[in-house]
C-alpha cells in the first residue's frame, strides 16, 4: 500500500481529501494530522510514499516542516506543498526543485496535477 502523510490545520479539508483518495485510489493509505507540532512525531517515525503539506498552519509553517521532513530523511520529491494562495506567490515562495510541487488546494485545474501524482502512486502500490 502507497502511504500518504496529509498535513492540514483545517480538519473539513484532510477529511474531504483523505475520503477522495481513499474513494478513488484504493491502494493509498492516508494519515492525517491537523497540528504541525504533532506532524514531527510523524515525520520522524513514520515511512510515507508522499507528504501533503499545508503551506500557512499555525505554531509552525510548511515550508518549517519540509525543512524538517528532508533533514529527517524524506525526499523532497515526494513532498507537495498545499495552499489556498495563487501560483505566483506559490512559486515565489517555493522555487522549482523545492519539493516535488506547490498547489493551490481550490484550483480544479491544480486538483488534475494532484491526481496525476496519487494515480501513479497508486499504480506503484498496485505493482508491489
Amino acid at each position: 500500500m502507497g502511504r500518504i502523510l496529509l498535513i492540514d490545520d483545517d480538519p473539513a479539508f484532510t477529511r474531504f481529501l483523505s475520503a477522495y483518495i481513499s474513494d478513488n485510489f484504493p491502494l493509498l493509505q492516508v494519515e492525517t494530522c491537523n497540528n504541525p507540532m504533532t506532524a514531527l512525531h510523524y515525520i520522524k517515525t513514520g515511512s510515507y510514499d508522499l507528504m501533503l503539506i499545508d503551506l500557512e498552519m499555525p505554531a509552525m509553517d510548511g515550508l518549517k516542516l519540509l525543512k524538517f521532513a528532508v533533514s529527517a530523511g524524506m525526499d523532497k520529491n515526494r513532498i507537495v506543498i498545499l495552499s489556498g494562495r495563487d501560483a505566483d506567490f506559490l512559486h515565489g515562495v517555493c522555487p522549482m526543485g523545492t519539493c516535488l510541487a506547490v498547489l493551490n488546494k481550490f484550483e480544479a485545474r491544480q486538483k488534475s496535477v494532484l491526481d496525476m501524482v496519487f494515480n501513479s502512486l497508486n499504480q506503484k502500490a498496485g505493482a508491489a
